[in-house]
């Protein structure tokens, strides 16, 4: 019970956290509803389950042999941020109901996960304390206590962005709010991007 207590906390830690694919979700929530975001949530969080298993079950030997691995990750994930946050950035508040262009597709969410430093770093971390030399039963368990823990977490992230639309009402404020979210997305992805390029600096 302990350890599954472990797995869950740590599991809901890092998938609850405000992150690059929690803010394109609930952008997501706002722009299009709830029921039309799900298949972004469920592109990350199978996305994000499979790079847990092929980091658990044999990758993470090769992130640590070649440890730059993560550095050219954050700088692919900070441009792919980028891309995205104008997305939401640029969507047009007054076709929310038929616009798809600027609709978060399934493969979006997935490999948003395997550009995400964020994931990379809760799923090392994660193979770290709850695999076993021993035995590969814990980290068989852990990924599926990940895989609904996600699920869930990214699903209340897409309801409560379908709930901030009914408060916003007037497409002016959901564009406005589009244009702060998807600056926020911006500037986090600029920032990190920037700090893998000052001499003796790693962002991760």
């Amino acid at each position: 019970m302990s350890l599954f207590l472990a797995m869950f906390g740590f599991s809901l830690t890092m998938s609850i956290t405000p992150g690059p694919v929690n803010m394109v979700i609930v952008s997501s929530g706002v722009q299009h509803g709830f029921a039309r975001t799900i298949p972004f949530v469920s592109g990350a969080t199978i996305g994000f389950t499979l790079l847990l298993a092929a980091i658990g079950f044999g990758f993470y030997q090769i992130l640590e042999s070649y440890p730059q691995l993560l550095h050219y990750l954050a700088i692919a994930g900070s441009l792919y941020v980028i891309y995205m946050g104008y997305k939401i950035a640029s969507a047009p508040a007054e076709e929310i109901a038929i616009d798809e262009r600027s609709l978060p597709r399934f493969h979006e969410g997935f490999l948003l996960q395997w550009l995400n430093p964020k994931a990379w770093i809760a799923c090392v971390s994660g193979v770290a304390l709850f695999s076993s030399p021993h035995s590969q039963l814990s980290l068989v368990y852990f990924v599926f206590v990940y895989f609904w823990v996600c699920y869930t977490s990214l699903t209340l992230w897409a309801f409560a962005g379908d709930k901030i639309r009914h408060l916003l009402g007037g497409t002016s404020r959901i564009k406005r709010f589009n244009l702060v979210m998807g600056g926020l997305l911006i500037l986090c992805a600029v920032y990190l991007l920037y700090s893998h390029f000052l001499p003796g600096q790693q962002a991760l």
